[in-house]
């Protein structure tokens, strides 16, 4: 496998802050890494001239990009429709929400058209990810 076969885009809705950023990209970071295939990770350890381990990680491109909150449910719907991509997905609920429990009661009552996403993650083909990410801004703090 080549390091550009695959590409993982996390995907922050523009009017979120950047803290809040942070706790969506690393709770979806959680979720594509225990979901996604095998191939995602390099080395599982990778061990320094000390004989000090440290933990290997994904083999492909992470980038992170921003976008305005309609084109980011528009963009989750692609990769959705798409079975050859991995989606993970951050509606508000999972900020409005203390407990496990909770969080699926909220997403539960809700139709999929009345859920407000903060972000997501994509990991695929590369061609494929490009498709739906290949023109949003890359992340960063104004």
């Amino acid at each position: 496998m080549n390091y550009e076969d695959k590409k993982i885009v996390g995907i922050i809705a523009s009017n979120v802050e950047p803290a809040v950023a942070l706790n969506v990209i690393g709770h979806l970071s959680i979720s594509i890494g225990k979901y996604s295939d095998k191939e995602i990770m390099g080395k599982s350890v990778i061990t320094d001239k000390s004989g000090i381990n440290h933990l290997g990680i994904s083999q492909f491109p992470f980038i992170i990009t921003k976008v305005k909150a309609g084109k980011l449910k528009t963009a989750i719907d692609m990769a959705k429709s798409n079975p050859n991509l991995l989606v993970a997905d951050y509606p508000k609920d999972m900020l409005d929400t203390r407990t496990d429990d909770e969080l699926v009661a909220s997403i539960n009552s809700k139709e999929n058209d009345k859920l407000e996403y903060l972000g997501a993650i994509i990991y695929g083909d590369t061609k494929d990810v490009n498709e739906i990410t290949g023109k949003f801004q890359l992340w960063r703090i104004d």
